[in-house]
């Protein structure tokens, strides 16, 4: 086993947080080239802090007063993760929290980014990807953004992924007269979040997405797919509208992912994204790519929208037939909420017109 390094002590605008271990290997593929654990609290320091230091960086940003989970690889990202929804209660003294409510009623206490110490802090237990609510403290229930999953399925590439966000749902937005902000997932899927008054619960705005997810799927049918049953999605992109739904994350702007070489979920601009590699954009470039043209997404506050349009669409849908889709099976049975079993093991004697089964 190799031998342990020294802890070192970094000064984050004037916190100290501890570094430990800060030569442990993380990403194995990099090793001592870039893949440390060193390298990866020094990549979320500068997009916590800014690129020019200054305490106000893209990251701090994005996750400034959210709830925010904790994907941890303490063994880096080949080993054992640890998914942490609740902030442990012994904790530094600048390290805040935030209460939320669960689908099945039961309360936590989440991180609650509010300085970028509290982002080195978590980096160095192992933190590899920040995954936030779409929601600002205190105010846990009513989202400020819709977000939007462009989700590949098997046999499609980013490519596909790209042409639907680009010829698709940017037009659509303009339409609407709403604002996307786009970043690629870490993966192969792209993520768009639209700005929003957070005046409506997780059911409007969740109720919203699906109604642009149904006008993308109507506009090009051969491509996009709004069913949440595998079975029936085929070599099409998934508008996965369930990532809107209460205590569902996604990786927050700038976040690292599990990947080999340290792939960041990177906000791009709409000219980007049409050229754009998802390989090229990782911890090692993205600060130089912040520091050459800044953040895309400095002044996504500005650009909230009430979603009364959106809500036009949802009961043009409920008038046409097309209710609520299904929730993840984790999630208590929702109001509205059609059946949830997949198409095929359905036998359509077996159910009732509000989804409830019918004994056989």
């Amino acid at each position: 086993m190799p031998s342990r390094s020294p802890a070192e002590e970094l000064d984050v605008d004037g916190i100290a947080v501890r570094l430990s271990n800060p030569d442990k290997i993380y990403f194995p593929e990099l090793g001592e080239n870039g893949g440390r654990k060193r390298d990866l609290v020094g990549y979320y320091q500068t997009v916590a802090l800014g690129v020019d230091g200054g305490g106000d960086g893209p990251l701090m940003r994005a996750t400034r007063d959210r709830p925010t989970f904790l994907q941890r690889f303490p063994d880096g990202v080949e080993g054992e993760e640890i998914y942490q929804k609740h902030i442990a209660k012994k904790r530094p003294e600048h390290v805040q929290a935030t209460p939320i409510v669960f689908p099945s009623k039961r309360t936590a206490d989440a991180l609650r980014p509010t300085v970028p110490a509290d982002l080195v802090w978590a980096a160095n237990l192992g933190t590899v990807t920040f995954h936030t609510w779409p929601t600002l403290h205190p105010d846990n229930d009513h989202p400020d953004q819709l977000r939007i999953d462009l989700d590949p399925q098997p046999g499609t590439t980013f490519d596909d992924v790209r042409r639907v966000a680009i010829e698709g749902l940017k037009p659509l937005l303009d339409e609407l007269g709403y604002s996307g902000f786009v970043k690629l997932s870490g993966g192969r899927g792209i993520h768009v979040y639209v700005p929003i008054e957070p005046l409506w619960d997780f059911i409007a705005t969740r109720r919203c997405v699906i109604a642009i997810a149904r006008e993308l799927e109507r506009r090009d049918p051969d491509n996009v797919t709004t069913s949440w049953w595998k079975e029936e999605r085929g070599e099409r992109i998934f508008i996965d509208f369930n990532q809107n739904a209460r205590d569902r994350t996604m990786a927050a702007p700038y976040s690292v992912r599990r990947s080999a070489i340290g792939r960041v979920s990177t906000p791009v601009t709409w000219a980007e994204l049409a050229e754009v590699n998802p390989d090229d954009c990782t911890m090692a470039t993205v600060p130089k790519m912040l520091a050459e043209r800044g953040d895309p997404w400095a002044d996504i506050a500005d650009h909230r929208r009430g979603i009364e349009k959106l809500l036009e669409m949802v009961h043009r849908d409920d008038e046409n037939g097309l209710g609520d889709m299904p929730y993840p099976p984790s999630y208590p049975k929702m109001p509205g909420e059609p059946p949830r079993v997949q198409p095929s093991k359905k036998v359509a004697s077996h159910w009732d017109e509000k989804g409830n089964r019918i004994a056989d």
